[in-house]
């Protein structure tokens, strides 16, 4: 049975693909003293551009004029996807565990619907709206760690708040590309949308280098290079799409529920991290909070329902 036809595949597929997404955090947290954030980041998206354009390269080609037109639009979604979600991730890797940076994180397809409904005028039911609380509170008590009582006693920790802004940055990417159509595949989209980010990416990588303090390249820092850009990169988002394919998007859109499952393992067997109760308290508001948003049904026994959410991509962890 060929790959395609494979439903039994397409659900290991589920359970595979958040476990690829993991190694993103993986990488994240040994790159301090190994690679820069923004140098990490630009070598993923470079190996996500050249291996995507090269099969992407007649349709690249076909729609050249296009692109060339649309430059502006694709400038703005490699910031916001490639720089923000991507260098700001790995800078907040610094000082937030990746069970923090995973759980925050998780809460994008919530921004994303609430950013429909405000900016595309897209209608957000009750369901929704105790979904979107959920998850908001659920991100709350993850960056104070469950100390409600003595706030003022909590040692902030400023890479939360750059996962939380690059959250939302990723709320903006998943928007501005339904808000801008394009003729092209989402692969040869990612592929422009990726080139675009590098290019952005080189003065801060630049910048980087000036620094007397930046580490040497080394062996790891290429592994942890090509650990992100073809495993969580190249591998993840292939399979994602195949999978949607064989099962349909709403099934595998399961898999985000199943990357803080993953995010966990990696923080305790791999990084040595604590896992503390905020962690798993969070976790039970965030997730049913991302599933309430996402619930579709007919509602007054018409055939409406909640906006269609089936465009939306998972997060590029």
């Amino acid at each position: 049975m060929g790959l395609t036809a494979s439903p039994r595949l397409a659900v290991f597929a589920i359970w595979l693909i958040p476990a690829l997404w993991s190694l993103n955090y993986l990488g994240a947290r040994l790159s301090p003293g190994v690679v820069q954030p923004h140098t990490l980041a630009l070598g993923r998206w470079l190996i996500v551009a050249g291996v995507l354009g090269f099969f992407c390269r007649k349709e690249l080609w076909l729609h050249r004029s296009q692109i060339r037109q649309q430059w502006r639009q694709y400038l703005a979604l490699g910031f916001a996807g490639m720089v923000a979600c991507g260098a700001w991730v790995y800078a907040a890797a610094r000082t937030s565990p990746a069970m923090n940076i995973a759980l925050i994180y998780a809460c994008s397809p919530v921004l994303i619907s609430a950013g429909a409904a405000f900016w595309l005028h897209e209608r957000l039911r009750w369901w929704q709206m105790t979904g979107f609380a959920l998850a908001i509170a659920g991100v709350g008590h993850v960056v104070v760690k469950g100390q409600w009582l003595t706030l003022s006693q909590v040692q902030w920790v400023s890479g939360d708040f750059l996962v939380l802004l690059a959250a939302i940055c990723w709320a903006v990417f998943a928007l501005l590309q339904k808000h801008w159509p394009s003729p092209l595949s989402a692969f040869a989209r990612l592929a422009v949308m990726s080139l675009a980010g590098c290019v952005l990416l080189l003065p801060f990588v630049a910048w980087e280098y000036s620094q007397p303090d930046k580490p040497k390249w080394s062996w790891l820092a290429t592994e942890l290079v090509l650990l992100v850009g073809l495993l969580p990169g190249i591998f993840a988002y292939t399979l994602y799409g195949w999978a949607q394919t064989v099962l349909g998007a709403s099934r595998v859109g399961m898999a985000m529920y199943l990357a803080p499952l993953w995010a966990a393992v990696v923080s305790r067997v791999f990084l040595a991290e604590p896992l503390g109760w905020h962690h798993l308290v969070g976790a039970l508001l965030i997730l049913p909070g991302v599933a309430l948003v996402q619930r579709s049904e007919k509602v007054d026994n018409h055939q409406s329902a909640i906006p269609d959410t089936t465009w939306l991509k998972p997060p590029s962890t």
